[in-house]
């Protein structure tokens, strides 16, 4: 099994968060941009701990379904280096905002079952990554960080999509060595599962996530 494996660990939303992220190793850190998370950040709140991110962690801004009025005061705000789209965005929208911020997209995926793999190659043909994450149950506030996994075996044999993709849901320091071995995953992310109460990281849970993504 190959070490490398990137890992972003996403809903920052202290000095302590960014620290714990950074020292143990990952290589993405995720601001998330949407008021009924309890992850949410103001763009001043992220562009303060923007600075602290250590140069070649890439700083991902989670956005839900943004319009541009809204793109455009985050990007000028905020120092970013990839959009996360995580709502009902479509291929058209991706491409859109591709071309507006000129900043590479990633585009979030909800998968329930092997029906919701075909809408896959669609974002691929947009999108410069994809992430692969498990559908939010019905009338869920959050179309992410539910802590919900879903059969990583839909994804066994299938990964060579046509742009890099990121596997998330419900990991945790405890499965995430499994699901990397099922998926094939190269990238993983992790939110609520490095979180001791809602919300809120744990420094230790971070380093325990990154050390058995690698193990």
């Amino acid at each position: 099994m190959s070490h490398d494996i990137r890992v972003k660990i996403c809903g920052l939303r202290t000095g302590a968060d960014v620290a714990a992220a950074a020292s143990a190793g990952s290589s993405y850190v995720g601001f998330v941009f949407y008021p009924k998370s309890p992850r949410n950040v103001s763009f001043q709140e992220a562009a303060a701990l923007a600075v602290d991110v250590p140069m070649g962690v890439a700083k991902v801004a989670l956005v839900v379904n943004a319009n541009d009025a809204f793109l455009d005061d985050l990007t000028a705000a905020v120092p970013l280096d990839m959009l996360q789209l995580h709502g009902s965005e479509t291929p058209t929208r991706v491409a859109e905002v591709k071309a507006r911020y000129g900043l590479p997209v990633m585009k979030a995926v909800g998968i329930a079952d092997a029906s919701d793999l075909a809408q896959i190659d669609a974002y691929a043909a947009v999108a410069d990554q994809l992430l692969i994450d498990a559908k939010p149950p019905k009338n869920a506030d959050l179309p992410g960080g539910n802590g919900l996994a879903f059969d990583w075996t839909l994804l066994a044999g299938r990964k060579y999509w046509t742009v890099p993709w990121m596997l998330a849901g419900g990991l945790t320091a405890d499965n995430v060595a499994e699901a990397v071995r099922l998926t094939g995953a190269t990238q993983v992310d992790v939110s609520s599962g490095v979180e001791g109460s809602v919300g809120v990281k744990d420094a230790g849970l971070i380093s325990a996530f990154l050390a058995a993504a690698q193990a």
